[in-house]
Formats: C-alpha cells, sequence, structure tokens
C-alpha cells in the first residue's frame, strides 16, 4: 500500500426525516442560499421541507442550476450572495447541484478571475463559504467529497477543481426524496457510482486488500441493487443501499494509498462539453473500450475483477477478461445506458473533435501511469463508435 493521509469532515445525517435537523446545522444568525436545480425540489415538497427547517434564518433561493453546472449560470449565484453578502450555502439536489455549491462557495471570496479556479485545479483557494447538503439524488458522492466539475458553455470546457475548504460541513441524506426520480436519473447515477469505483480499483496491485475488497463489496452491492431501484422504484431500502453505495463510491477511502486512473471520466467530460451527452453516458460509452484497450497495462486488476465481481472461473485468462468486459457493458446496458457513441448519434466527426479538445485541455498524458496519449485516446474513441 502506497503512503497517504485521508481526511474528511463530512457530517452524514442518513434517513428518514432528517431534512429537520437542518436547524441543529446552520448557524442560527447565517445568512443562507438555497440551491437547486430545476421544479423537482418545489413539486416534491422538499424545498418547502428545507425553508420550514431553516426557521427565521435570512434565505436566498437561486434555482435553475444545470445538470451540467455552467460557469455562466453559477456567475450569477456568486454575483447575489457577494451582493447579499451570504454566509452560508445550501445546495438541494443531486451533484451537478452541490457541485455548483462548491464554486460559488470558492468564488465569492475569491479575488482573482474565477475561472482560474478551474484552471488552476483548486490549488489556488484561500478561502471559501461553508456548505451544506440536502442530497436527492444518489450518483456522484459530491455530498461528502471536496471535488467539483464545472462546464463553461463558452469555451466547451468542463473542468474539475478540488480543495479541502469545500467539503460540506454536512450531508443530510433521505433515500425517500429519490423516489420521484426519472428512470434516467436513477440509472445514471448507478452508472456513475460503478465507474467511480472503476477508476479508483481498476489499476494495479500495491498490496492493498482493505480497498480492494471495499471496492469490490460496492460494485456487487451496484450490480445487485442497480437494476432493483428501477424495478422497484419506491423500496425504501434499495433507494438507501444505493445512495449509501454512491457517497462511500467517492468519499475518498477506498482511493486512499492506491494508484486512481480517471481517464475514462477525462475523456467524458468532453463528449458531455461539446454533445451534451449525460455524464453517465459518457462514462457508459468509454469505460468499456479503456478496459480493453488497457487489458495488458491492467492485467492483474482485471483478472481479479473478473474472479470477485462476476465470478468468473472458467476459461483461459484472455477468455475471463473478455467476459469480464462484456459483463460491465452488458450491465449498463440493461439500466438502459447505451454504450455506444452511435446510439448517441455520434460518428468520427465526433472523436476528431473530442480529442482536439483533449489536446486544448492539456490531457494529454493520463491513466495511472500517464501514458494514455491522444493516440491511445482515439483507439479508445473508434473503439467506442
Amino acid at each position: 500500500m502506497l503512503n497517504f493521509d485521508f481526511y474528511n469532515p463530512t457530517h452524514i445525517s442518513f434517513g428518514k426525516g432528517r431534512i429537520a435537523k437542518l436547524d441543529s446545522f446552520v448557524p442560527a444568525d447565517a445568512k443562507v442560499m438555497v440551491l437547486y436545480g430545476g421544479q423537482s425540489a418545489q413539486r416534491t415538497g422538499t424545498l418547502d421541507e428545507v425553508k420550514v427547517a431553516l426557521g427565521e434564518r435570512q434565505v436566498h433561493l437561486f434555482g435553475g442550476v444545470e445538470a451540467n453546472p455552467t460557469y455562466e449560470k453559477l456567475m450569477e449565484a456568486v454575483q447575489i450572495a457577494r451582493d447579499e453578502k451570504i454566509d452560508f450555502l445550501l445546495a438541494v439536489g443531486g451533484g451537478s447541484v452541490i457541485d455548483g455549491a462548491k464554486f460559488v462557495a470558492a468564488a465569492v471570496p475569491y479575488a482573482d478571475e474565477p475561472w482560474n479556479i478551474l484552471l488552476s485545479g483548486g490549488s489556488d483557494i484561500k478561502a471559501a463559504l461553508p456548505i451544506g447538503t440536502v442530497l436527492t439524488l444518489a450518483a456522484t458522492g459530491s455530498e461528502m467529497n471536496n471535488g467539483s466539475v464545472i462546464t463553461r458553455k463558452s469555451l466547451q470546457a468542463k473542468l474539475p477543481f478540488h480543495s479541502n475548504l469545500v467539503f460540506p460541513k454536512f450531508s443530510i441524506l433521505d433515500p425517500a426524496k429519490s423516489f420521484t426520480l426519472p428512470e434516467r436519473q436513477v440509472a445514471n447515477g448507478v452508472v456513475d457510482a460503478f465507474v467511480h469505483v472503476m477508476e479508483q480499483y481498476l489499476t494495479y496491485p500495491v498490496n492493498a486488500p482493505v480497498q480492494d475488497r471495499f471496492a469490490e463489496g460496492l460494485l456487487q452491492t451496484l450490480v445487485e441493487q442497480g437494476p432493483l431501484a428501477l424495478s422497484q422504484p419506491d423500496d425504501y431500502d434499495v433507494r438507501a443501499n444505493l445512495m449509501w453505495v454512491a457517497t462511500m463510491a467517492l468519499n475518498g477511502l477506498i482511493g486512499a494509498g492506491v494508484p486512481q486512473d480517471w481517464s475514462t471520466h477525462l475523456i467524458g467530460h468532453e463528449f458531455t462539453a461539446l454533445y451534451g451527452l449525460d455524464h453517465a453516458q459518457t462514462l457508459a460509452v468509454i469505460l468499456p473500450s479503456m478496459m480493453h484497450e488497457r487489458r495488458v497495462a491492467k492485467r492483474e486488476k482485471l483478472l481479479q475483477y473478473a474472479e470477485r465481481v462476476w465470478n468468473l472461473r472458467d476459461g483461459d485468462d484472455e477468455q475471463r477478461i473478455d467476459a469480464a468486459i462484456e459483463n460491465t457493458r452488458a450491465f449498463f446496458e440493461t439500466l438502459g445506458v447505451k454504450t455506444r457513441l452511435k446510439d448517441y448519434g455520434l460518428e468520427q466527426a465526433a472523436v476528431d473533435a473530442a480529442l482536439k479538445q483533449l489536446e486544448q485541455h492539456a490531457m494529454t498524458k493520463l491513466g495511472e501511469h500517464q501514458d494514455i496519449d491522444l493516440a491511445v485516446s482515439r483507439r479508445v474513441l473508434e473503439a467506442s463508435l
């Protein structure tokens, strides 16, 4: 196992009716901006619950945060927060709203042009407003980590940043709040969480059995619970398990002390920025082809994945690796998330455009070995057509 430090200060309040606890989590004299997405938070009554729980605090509502939160929209929130002297942010929604709140938290006190937060990857963040979250969609794990991904429409750029200053102070996770989600969002959440685990697990062995077994358990849980979340949409226990596994997938635990990949995510970001594909759709397209392309570098972990996650023990090594890749693709397809670029109306021209974007964004040395250059990315994407 590699040397590591692990830090995660987020307090989790998990279960039914936990929104009422906001009163004890948010300072009594806070001036709160509540960020949310579309109309679902209002339609389902979640926003009203939040407002009641916040009591007499001064509250400013900011809606319309997109599924892929944009710099342009979030800068509106930054300006309001500065003008109104907001001192606490509360994100009500899924990972996109939470990611957006993290950017706003960092941008409000930021002295320079806030886009530099993304260009620096968050390394120059010196201060941030405190954040809390009310999670309504299990997917990204943003409710318990220090990362965010923001799109700038004018530049067709989607970039991540990280900072320990934007860890949520608390996150309220009520699985019942996910009952009304459309099937597409539920399926996307399963895929997103699955690939989060794979980016931290499917690299090379470093004698980290705790992280490996934890990751394999999360993957097995997603394979088991993901389809049930679609077929039994009102089952609280299924949604609870799904929400918790998505949080555990990206709160830092399984990635502590082990190499990480993230090439699938970084390549996928370009397709979201260019063509508006759902984040999870890009992951479902790229991961199987990436696994095949990297089957030599990832051989030991691929065989481990085949045996421990998919119970594949018959055939030779190459056959088991092939079967593990196909099982992964089939799992995504079973959830209704397509795994080929052509399924989304994209052809060779889209591959060329994405490669150009990767080059412009200096994404030319990706993966756990930093050896995924543009030629490798091209092979992966052409195999994904």
